[in-house]
């Protein structure tokens, strides 16, 4: 199945997936445009059509940046970096692992550091040892990689219980992101959640 055509999710969000037909799930990637930065989180392949879509959402962007959240979501890194000159920057903890030591990235980020107003927050005991979040402030909008996934519709939920080592340390460290007082939570699979995020982020920790 192609990638779907890009969306806006909010303003100055858009989103495109493409549907994984084994586990029955779309696979996103978001655009978020910051001021003059574009920012590509996660992002899955592109159709020429969304790409022509995702140059003209991020016209008057001056710097483009690829962020991977975990070691499993390289995704279309690759094609970011030459379709629109993006910098590819990944997950420190994961740098190590084969699947993005590939990419050859530009730069690392970890838990504390800002780039454009958006807060980089690392999620411990979850899938990867390096997965981290990105979470802007102003927008009160997080986005994830593997921590949770939008399924059912309007919920959040976590991948299945043999991704992790310590499902309960997973559980709860997902369930504390909702103490950053997140309200929307964009996903890297499934559905994203436009209201109620921290809500539904607290309810993982209850084994949702």
């Amino acid at each position: 199945m192609e990638p779907s055509a890009l969306v806006p999710v909010i303003d100055d969000v858009w989103r495109w997936s493409v549907w994984n037909e084994p586990r029955k799930l779309w696979f996103n990637g978001h655009l978020l445009r910051i001021g003059d930065a574009a920012i590509l989180v996660d992002p899955v392949a592109v159709t020429e059509d969304v790409a022509e879509a995702i140059d003209e959402a991020g016209a008057r962007c001056g710097r483009w940046l690829c962020v991977i959240t975990n070691a499993d979501h390289s995704r279309a890194a690759e094609q970011m970096r030459e379709r629109f000159g993006a910098q590819i920057w990944i997950a420190r903890g994961d740098a190590e692992r084969a699947e993005l030591a590939a990419l050859a990235p530009d730069d690392t980020i970890d838990d504390g550091d800002v780039i454009c107003g958006v807060k980089i927050v690392r999620i411990p005991d979850v899938k990867t040892p390096g997965e981290i979040a990105l979470y802007w402030v102003a927008r009160r909008a997080l986005v994830v990689g593997d921590a949770a996934i939008g399924r059912p519709s309007g919920a959040l939920s976590m991948l299945a219980p043999e991704k992790f080592r310590d499902p309960a340390a997973a559980r709860a460290s997902v369930a504390k992101l909702a103490a950053l007082g997140v309200d929307i939570v964009l996903v890297g699979d499934g559905d994203d959640l436009l209201t109620g995020g921290g809500a539904a982020l607290a309810a993982i920790g209850g084994g949702g």
